[in-house]
């Protein structure tokens, strides 16, 4: 094997006729898929590559005009010690799971530290994000709570509309043959009798398993109607307030499930929201890096990035884990349908839908929740059609 003289980008193999430029050693970190930043002996970022811009959000030049303080929130941060170590002597440091602050607050991270030859206190860091293998389990655990419900819907539409309706029937002749209380009754007989009959209605909805197409779909085109929708009815008095990436590729989805996951989202948002000053936030981004296997095998990018955010009163803690499973709700006369068949549409659309843990993050002012979903772009060919 050939000797090499100096350090990364300072030397060429030793009796070699020529060796990597500058450039193409570039060329070949940024097409890495993990983050990579090479910090100085004063704590400076002295390069970035292209998946480090993506991770937090910022260019080269950006990065480079900061130190690890600035771009961590502070000296008290989980990577300088890491800087630290491999200074003191330490080879390679790798550190499993680390909590970050600053612009990359709230993420889980492995970190690898590793000292650069020939480069005074040099450090190469290498970032992976640990967000997937959660999210994975917390999809899975949704769509097994869907699948419970696809057979619990189906036994209640078979067994129960049937009789239903007879019921309301002889509710109607009670109604228009007694007066007085005997009225009342029948009266209340038949609202309770359709108040079931539209809860049997919401869980046939799970049983619907008939086969759909995707195609590339504008989000935009798809959060403008559901605010139209929502405007001229149960948020009339709502403020909603739209902060869309005018950029975003054309999601690859299907239209009516769409629709129906963010009207969902909204309603639940209204009627969380105070009376005065209520506000209802659609948010949209692009988003690097989190990619998910699918059912069928491959692994899907999911940049997409919605975001439906209100200031009521949040979601109660201790139903935070468990909020889109079937019947689980915090609001008085809720059914705890509607955010299971949210899971179940966004699940079956191969994305994700997660409800913030951090609250202060919150887009709309106040406590509020904050639903974040993430679904795949349509690419090439299916994009075109989307223009």
């Amino acid at each position: 094997m050939a000797r090499t003289d100096g350090g990364p980008g300072k030397g060429k193999p030793v009796g070699a006729s020529s060796g990597p430029t500058e450039k193409s050693q570039k060329d070949i970190l940024n097409a890495l898929p993990l983050a990579m930043l090479v910090v100085d002996e004063a704590d400076g970022i002295g390069f970035a590559n292209a998946a480090a811009e993506s991770l937090f959000g910022l260019g080269e030049d950006s990065l480079c005009r900061m130190t690890i303080a600035d771009l961590f929130g502070g000296t008290d941060n989980a990577i300088t010690p890491l800087l630290s170590r491999i200074r003191a002597g330490s080879g390679v440091v790798v550190a499993r799971e680390l909590s970050l602050t600053g612009h990359l607050a709230g993420m889980l991270a492995d970190v690898q530290a590793a000292h650069i030859a020939d480069r005074a206190g040099a450090v190469l860091l290498v970032f992976e994000e640990r967000r997937l293998p959660g999210v994975l389990q917390r999809r899975s655990n949704l769509e097994g709570a869907a699948r419970t419900v696809f057979g619990l819907s189906g036994m209640l539409a078979h067994e129960i509309k049937n009789p239903l309706s007879g019921i309301r029937g002889a509710a109607q002749l009670l109604e228009k043959q007694s007066s007085g209380s005997g009225k009342d009754m029948a009266i209340l007989i038949r609202e309770e009798v359709d108040r079931i009959h539209r809860l049997v209605d919401q869980l046939e909805n799970f049983t619907d398993v008939r086969p759909f197409t995707r195609r590339p779909v504008n989000i935009h085109t798809i959060l403008s109607h559901v605010r139209d929708v929502a405007c001229s009815g149960f948020a009339k008095h709502i403020r909603i307030v739209e902060h869309y990436d005018p950029s975003l590729p054309p999601v690859f989805g299907e239209r009516d499930r769409l629709v129906q996951i963010f009207l969902n989202l909204v309603k639940n948002a209204a009627e969380a929201v105070p009376e005065k000053g209520g506000e209802i936030h659609l948010v949209t981004a692009y988003r690097h890096g989190l990619r998910m296997p699918m059912a069928e095998g491959g692994i899907v990018d999911l940049p997409v990035e919605v975001t439906v955010a209100d200031n009521g009163p949040g979601i109660n803690a201790d139903l935070k884990e468990h909020i889109f499973e079937p019947f689980v709700t915090d609001r008085e006369g809720g059914s705890g349908l509607g955010l299971a068949m949210v899971a179940k549409l966004v699940a079956e659309l191969g994305g994700i839908v997660e409800l913030d843990a951090g609250m202060e993050k919150q887009v709309a002012g106040g406590g509020g929740a904050r639903f974040t979903l993430l679904f795949a772009a349509a690419t090439g060919a299916e994009g075109e059609d989307n223009a």
